[in-house]
């Protein structure tokens, strides 16, 4: 018979050896409280997933030591977890273990029930969730319904419970950070005119693999509704932050009457080469540096000057790019 099949972005596998109960047991696979539980928290996460998360994620929990809710603690370190990973979270998410011990007509609702009161109590319900709701709960009940007053008041202090949980793991992180680990998989994606894919690539695929060696990374490039999509995936930040770099420069186009701030790289008798990004070089007439007459460049201009300048298009008669400098200065009378 054929088994159901789907794909997952998030995971949480739960843990729980007999040793944490101080049981002594061999390990045969998963058991059905294990099945159970992890299903438990892994709904309780799941709600606060971004939806355009670029990874698939799973969470590992490894019970130690159980003498309560290790389901529930598992939502707690599983949220906080999340937050340190720089996964961008809705919120936290907490959770708590709410049982019930009646006899007759009187009962008892216990918050954060410990193993002996889920053994020998009547209920062993389960509530997670934000400051903004519930995202999941169970129940498993050992006496025949239950009332609705109690429900109420078991919900009511679940989420006093809950409350409290969520402040003490907001007290140690409430936002994620801002990038995830050092040794984590990264992905950055760029968008270009697709006119520049073919620059990119190279002649031969020339250019995107000396960029790949230079940067440890791999490159990937689709055309996607008339925009080259490019996808850089690496480890090493500083080295996607380099292939980043090398892209925009190769695919910088200036745009008429903005203003750049350029570096002077050459000198020459009828003007100066200037650098807008490596690469990328203009050369600035000597008529265009000052308004009065400029005998000397180097009286105006030396090597490695940072100067603005301001881009005036396509020189109809060259047919190179056409900047100035003096437009941007005050002209003496």
């Amino acid at each position: 018979m054929p088994t159901d099949q789907s794909e997952e972005t998030f995971y949480l596998h739960y843990n729980f050896p007999p040793f944490s109960t101080g049981e002594a047991r061999p390990l045969r696979g998963t058991s059905r409280r294990e099945v159970g539980h992890g299903n438990l928290a892994q709904r309780a996460l799941k709600k606060v997933m971004p939806s355009d998360c670029p990874y698939t994620v799973r969470i590992v929990s490894e019970i130690l030591e159980s003498n309560g809710s290790s389901s529930m603690a598992s939502v707690c370190a599983g949220s906080l977890a999340l937050m340190d990973a720089g996964i961008n979270i809705k919120s936290n998410v907490s959770g708590i273990a709410m049982g019930l011990i009646t006899e007759g007509d009187k009962y008892a609702v216990l918050s954060d029930i410990l193993g002996d009161e889920d053994h020998l109590g009547d209920m062993d319900f389960k509530v997670t969730g934000t400051k903004d709701g519930i995202t999941a709960c169970q129940m498993d009940i050992k006496i025949k319904g239950l009332k609705y007053d109690i429900l109420v008041e078991a919900l009511s202090q679940a989420k006093n419970g809950r409350l409290d949980i969520l402040n003490k793991l907001d007290e140690t992180i409430n936002n994620p950070n801002d990038s995830v680990k050092a040794h984590a998989p990264k992905m950055v994606n760029l968008e270009i005119s697709k006119d520049f894919i073919g620059l990119v690539i190279g002649p031969g695929g020339k250019n995107i693999q000396e960029l790949q060696k230079d940067t440890e990374t791999t490159i990937v490039i689709n055309e996607k509704d008339e925009i080259g999509v490019i996808e850089i995936l690496g480890v090493d930040q500083e080295k996607i932050n380099y292939a980043i770099d090398r892209i925009k420069n190769l695919v910088f186009e200036p745009v008429i009457d903005e203003v750049y701030n350029v570096k002077v790289i050459k000198i020459l008798d009828f003007g100066a080469v200037v650098e807008f990004v490596p690469g990328k070089e203009a050369l600035l007439h000597v008529s265009e540096i000052a308004w009065e007459r400029v005998n000397d460049v180097n009286e105006y201009l030396k090597i490695g000057d940072q100067i603005e300048i301001k881009y005036l298009g396509i020189d109809p008669r060259t047919k190179k790019s056409k900047i100035s400098r003096k437009v941007l200065l005050e002209k003496k009378s």
